[in-house]
């Protein structure tokens, strides 16, 4: 047969259940642990970052309004779909530097991790909300409510990384803004794929690939964005990325060394949760 020429992957954004290319035409190199190139990722701009917010803020009504059951019927679906392309991770966590043994382990560990924030969605509000005991005719209730679009910069482990900081973020009904791992885009391009082809409402999630350095400021001083998990942020750029949330009193999730990487918890899920309070009066 004569040669032909392979089909090189181009790994695009994704926003608003789309993937479109930045809009500056900028892309930067990724290379696999051996310095060899890989492919081209897109290289976010301010732009690419502004579509992505109001694409999460045009999908938060729809998403925060589903049932937590739905909520958690479409989480598990992701992970079904995530344990289809277990084979694909692997060979894009080794071209990051990972042995095959650890890769697999990786690739195992952020599908349960997965499985497990889904399983919270219809218990998070059993959890985290109350009746309140009060004086008088009244029937007193807490319950939580998702904040809003919260901004995500990503730790550097590409798959079981993002998986620790995405999950909690969207189980309770937030939508959200995720920077992808800088040195290691792809598998986080992979697992948008399997968002994009799941029942994930488009919007819910927006992945950004870049430089974070350059996108994570305009997130952080963006006014329609209401959290920010700075997971992976560098340490030097933390301060400066708060003072910037401090504009519209951002919500701020500091980084506490990879606390991500540790057992799953519910301290990720109700960083992200108000509690509003509603009275009722007694037999009306």
């Amino acid at each position: 047969m004569p040669d032909r020429l392979s089909v090189r992957k181009t790994y695009k954004l994704y926003i608003g259940g789309a993937f479109p290319r930045s809009e500056s035409g900028r892309s930067y190199p990724v290379t696999d642990s051996k310095g060899r190139f890989l492919a081209n990722a897109s290289h976010a701009s301010r732009k690419d970052a502004r579509d992505a917010v109001v694409a999460a803020r045009k999908a938060f009504p729809g998403w925060s309004g589903r049932t937590a059951y739905n909520r958690a019927q479409i989480l598990y679906r992701i992970a079904e779909m995530l344990e289809g392309r277990r084979d694909q991770f692997i060979d894009e966590l080794r071209q990051a530097g990972a042995s095959k043994g650890a890769a697999g382990t990786e690739v195992d560990a952020a599908v349960d991790r997965w499985v497990w924030y889904a399983g919270w969605a219809d218990k998070l509000a059993a959890v985290t909300g109350a009746a309140n005991p009060v004086s008088g005719p009244f029937f007193n209730f807490s319950t939580p409510e998702p904040t809003g679009v919260v901004a995500v910069v990503a730790p550097d482990s590409p798959l079981l990384g993002l998986v620790s900081v995405l999950a909690p973020v969207i189980v309770s009904g937030n939508t959200t803004v995720v920077i992808a791992s800088e040195p290691a885009p792809l598998p986080s391009i992979t697992l948008a794929e399997v968002l994009a082809t799941s029942d994930l409402p488009g919007g819910v999630v927006n992945l950004l690939t870049g430089h974070r350095t350059e996108i994570a400021p305009w997130l952080a001083a963006h006014m329609d964005v209401n959290a920010l998990d700075l997971a992976g942020a560098l340490p030097e750029h933390v301060r400066e990325l708060e003072d910037k949330a401090a504009g519209n009193l951002k919500r701020v999730l500091r980084p506490t060394g990879d606390d991500w990487a540790g057992e799953p918890g519910t301290a990720r899920m109700t960083a992200f949760l108000e509690t509003k309070t509603v009275w009722h009066p007694v037999g009306v």
